[in-house]
């Protein structure tokens, strides 16, 4: 869509529509950066979610972002996974989030799966039933009963669900093409990939490098298994995240895994700048943050050779792909022994700022223009 942007054109309300914001992390992320470049064109902005966490509220006062929280109760305990698969749910079979916010501005763009209201542009970051279905043999185990039971209802709900907002959306933009290919999937036509963006400014190298540690995450998409099995070979690990689950503790106490919990941007800065590399072990993932953040600060990524990662990372280049488990444990344990060229970590800057807001912002800016036509 070759569309030029008039950095002159008329001013606009625009509607950002998020998921709960409980965090500024993962697939909230794209919105706010993109929230950021429409505020510095003059465009008037304003967030709408479901849920807006004080943090939240407050970080985007700061950046003078007018917000609605919409305040959607929820009854489960879960913590944020659990909570964020209720609110999906009130959408999907009850149509309960979208009525209490009839948008009105100028354009609405739609980060969203929980909220279903015509917008212009809805930048769909991945079917929720294709997620449970990667994630199902790591659900806790009083999880997995359940899902199996009420798998037919949910993949229904959420074919719905999905058909509902794109039937609403002028614009459908992917956030990488492995997921584009799971909308496709559902016949639907995806207009555009657009990668998530993130500011290199911020997230660059430091002066120090000390490579006697590497980095990895914990959330509800890591496969801890692997991490286990990588400590046990003597593979001295970081680890950072603030979602834990109960997965996650038969690794805790090992000797060679340290877990940091939630860190600052600045703290992460300096944990990627000084790993010998960033572990992402995964099991789903449509885009990933995690390698492009550590690509940025000149460290390689070794994960897998799918879905959204084997479209970041090039491999034997910015990092390492392989395809089974097996090879991520003796590959890891290789490179924590033997090193690696240190062309690698120039080469993994140069295509991490293939990433950058800054290129990514003019993407952006053709879409709005093309969604007045």
């Amino acid at each position: 869509m070759a569309i030029k942007w008039n950095s002159k054109c008329e001013k606009l309300n625009l509607c950002i529509i998020c998921d709960p914001m409980l965090d500024a992390y993962g697939p909230i992320a794209p919105a706010l950066l993109v929230a950021k470049v429409m505020v510095e064109r003059k465009h008037d902005v304003s967030i709408v979610s479901t849920k807006i966490s004080d943090d939240v509220q407050n970080s985007l006062k700061s950046q003078s972002l007018r917000y609605i929280d919409l305040n959607a109760h929820t009854i489960s305990r879960g913590g944020p996974p659990i909570s964020w698969l209720e609110t999906w749910a009130r959408e999907a079979f009850f149509d309960l989030n979208s009525r209490s916010f009839p948008p009105q501005d100028d354009m609405v763009i739609n980060f969203s799966h929980t909220i279903a209201v015509p917008s212009t542009i809805w930048y769909a970051q991945g079917p929720t039933t294709d997620a449970l279905k990667d994630m199902q043999d790591d659900l806790p185990l009083r999880y997995r009963f359940p899902y199996e039971v009420l798998k037919p209802l949910l993949a229904f709900a959420d074919n719905r669900l999905i058909r509902l907002i794109a039937s609403k959306s002028k614009f459908i933009i992917a956030n990488s093409k492995f997921c584009a290919s799971m909308y496709e999937e559902r016949n639907l036509e995806v207009h555009k990939v657009i990668y998530p963006p993130l500011d290199c400014n911020a997230f660059k190298p430091t002066s120090t490098h000390s490579g006697d540690y590497i980095l990895t995450y914990f959330g509800k998409e890591t496969d801890f298994c692997v991490l286990k099995e990588i400590g046990d070979a003597g593979v001295r690990i970081k680890a950072f995240g603030s979602k834990i689950l109960l997965k996650s503790k038969k690794i805790f106490g090992h000797r060679n895994i340290e877990f940091l919990g939630k860190v600052s941007n600045q703290e992460l800065v300096n944990l990627y700048s000084n790993a010998l590399f960033t572990l992402f072990t995964f099991n789903h993932e449509p885009f990933g943050y995690i390698p492009v953040e550590s690509m940025a600060c000149g460290t390689p990524v070794l994960s897998y050779n799918r879905q959204g990662p084997s479209e970041t990372v090039v491999n034997s280049v910015t990092g390492w792909l392989v395809d089974t488990r097996e090879e991520i444990i003796r590959l890891a344990a290789k490179l924590w022994r033997s090193g690696y060229s240190s062309t690698i970590r120039m080469n993994a800057r140069r295509r991490a700022l293939l990433f950058d807001i800054e290129d990514i912002a003019e993407e952006w800016s053709q879409m709005v223009e093309a969604g007045r036509c």
